[in-house]
């Protein structure tokens, strides 16, 4: 263990020295990307839920709103692109209204494939819009193919894909209870399915750059403290049995470049201090002011928090934790030889 940390300190050290300028010290970046794309879900949703009664509360985006940015921002930024811009807008009582130009497609609550995701107002005998709007990442790829006039990536673009969490929540509430063994396999199925879309839709639509991130480690965050030993066992079950067929399906593949946040975030929760965290186990976000950090900003902390907590909510990073997300795609990009 003592190796490991010292091995982790060091990647982190490289990490760092990487992130000033174009992303190799002060060079230029040894790929110029055109532009930014990217699919995927909450952690990656950059304000598709910036709806009045959203933005009322002072949230927008799943973090510590107004305090930072989300990773996706972070990765523009480094490679000199705009800001991204959500490709929709909606929910929460607003019809959906997509947005022209803006390419991060990603949506609180989508899923691989199907829908409803979590968070969608048809679970909680609503609407399609009373609630998350949830499009999964299928439909998103799809938005954006039809964007394009050949219906084809360029190839100089850079995209990010990064879901499959909210199939793994899915399958917990919807499977789970009366089929664990069903929950896994669907799981597994909803990995294929990624892969497939990744392989067919996006790098056989022309895209050379595709970063895809797996799935965190979902039993070390907040929400699952309360979980028992049994339903630990399974949701890690689950979610590494969908990294494992999503990496398998990738697996030489020159155009895609796998990240694995999975083993890195369960690194952070059991050795903090060489990323520099000062609380892996609690969240930031007070859960009695605020059900999500969708609507959490520096006025809705818990007293006495301070920098560099890991999760905002049960779920989502602090911008500490999106940054950390972003130095490791970077770091991942550099040794592919993209940065």
């Amino acid at each position: 263990m003592h190796q490991f940390k010292l091995v982790t300190a060091l990647l982190l050290a490289i990490v760092l020295a990487s992130c000033g300028g174009g992303g190799n010290g002060n060079q230029a970046p040894k790929v110029k990307f055109s532009s930014q794309v990217s699919f995927g879900d909450s952690l990656s949703d950059v304000g598709t839920y910036k709806v009045p009664a959203i933005t009322a509360a002072g949230g927008g985006q799943y973090t510590i709103n107004g305090t930072g940015k989300n990773w996706t921002e972070l990765m523009a930024a480094q490679l000199g692109l705009p800001a991204p811009c959500p490709a929709a807008n909606g929910g929460f009582g607003v019809t959906e209204t997509l947005i022209a130009g803006c390419t991060n497609y990603a949506q609180g609550g989508a899923r691989v494939t199907s829908q409803p995701g979590p968070g969608n107002g048809l679970l909680t005998g609503g609407t399609a819009t009373s609630a998350q709007l949830t499009v999964p990442v299928a439909t998103q790829i799809q938005r954006h193919l039809a964007t394009l006039a050949s219906g084809t990536f360029k190839g100089d673009e850079i995209v990010f894909v990064m879901a499959g969490a909210n199939d793994v929540f899915y399958q917990l509430a919807a499977t789970a209870p009366a089929n664990p063994p069903g929950a896994v396999f669907n799981v597994g199925t909803a990995a294929v399915e990624m892969a497939g879309y990744v392989n067919t839709q996006i790098v056989g639509k022309g895209a050379k750059y595709v970063v895809v991130i797996n799935v965190p480690d979902i039993i070390s965050t907040p929400s699952a403290s309360a979980w028992s030993t049994t339903t630990k066992a399974l949701v890690d079950k689950m979610v590494t049995t969908y990294n494992s067929q999503l990496q398998s399906l990738l697996a030489g593949n020159p155009n895609v470049l796998y990240v694995d946040a999975y083993t890195i975030s369960r690194d952070q929760v059991a050795n903090p201090g060489p990323y520099g965290l000062s609380n892996v186990t609690a969240q930031a976000c007070d859960s009695i002011k605020v059900a999500s950090s969708l609507i959490c900003s520096s006025a809705t902390l818990i007293p006495g928090v301070v920098d560099h907590y890991l999760f905002a909510d049960g779920v989502h990073p602090t911008p500490y934790g999106y940054w950390l997300l972003a130095r490791l795609v970077s770091k991942e990009m550099l040794t592919k030889g993209w940065l």
